[in-house]
């Protein structure tokens, strides 16, 4: 298994957008036995308001998380103007490490 590191970035003028999908996305995140969540957030402008999506899962392959992703409810609702998914080295905090 492999963690990646997922960052999205939202539409400009699309917070309402957001909320109105927030349950559904909520839901989605833990939709894929194939994908293992461990962390998951919006990431914030400088006045406070979500922006996009910082998510650092684990899965077998890039492409099952790539696959998962484009069945998250933000994306479908056309939310999402970027998405970037990265292999990550998670090297301190990480959910295998003691301390």
């Amino acid at each position: 298994m492999t963690y990646f590191l997922v960052y999205t970035a939202d539409r400009p003028n699309s917070v309402p957008l957001r909320q109105d999908n927030r349950d559904a996305h909520i839901k989605w995140l833990r939709s894929d036995p194939e994908v293992t969540l461990h962390i998951a957030g919006p990431w914030l402008d400088e006045d406070g308001e979500m922006r996009g999506s910082l998510l650092i899962v684990e899965a077998e392959e890039k492409e099952t998380v790539e696959d998962w992703l484009a069945k998250d409810p933000y994306r479908k609702a056309g939310l999402t103007a970027s998405v970037t998914v990265q292999p990550y080295n998670w090297v301190i905090g990480g959910p295998d490490q003691k301390g």
